[in-house]
């Protein structure tokens, strides 16, 4: 089973949040390939740093979840590029009325429908849209 994790999931396994201990549990509960895309990984750094700004973590703490990410990256996780299809498809997404998408949420479906893998996310929004999308999801 491959699981695509989106930004919402990588928060939550490098740092402390409301989600952290659901985000553990169900990975290790269906030991799955993890796949994770230059893009999740963009957007991961985004919410870290933010979260810096924020004062919710420091500089320091912060350093520490990007080199506990890289490492874990390179040991436990396939990684996916993101591509022009992945963008078009998420276009497409977007132009559906029916669905209630950001354009970050869209692209992560994209990637997880080309990549064949089930999308793991916190976001219901998105998962709900994945569904419509025929994404299978892995829920906790």
């Amino acid at each position: 089973m491959s699981v695509y994790l989106d930004a919402s999931i990588l928060v939550a396994l490098f740092t402390n949040d409301a989600h952290t201990d659901r985000a553990n549990a169900l990975l290790r509960r269906h030991t799955p390939i993890v796949i994770v895309s230059d893009f999740a990984a963009a957007e991961f750094a985004s919410a870290i740093a933010r979260r810096v700004r924020t004062k919710d973590l420091t500089a320091r703490q912060a350093n520490i979840c990007f080199s506990n990410f890289d490492v874990w990256t390179v040991e436990a996780a396939a990684r996916a590029q993101t591509t022009n299809a992945d963008i078009s498809s998420a276009a497409s997404y977007l132009r559906r009325l029916d669905l209630t998408l950001r354009t970050p949420d869209a692209i992560h479906i994209a990637i997880a429908r080309r990549i064949d893998a089930s999308l793991f996310t916190f976001d219901e929004q998105m998962a709900d849209a994945g569904h419509k999308l025929g994404v299978e999801l892995l829920r906790a």
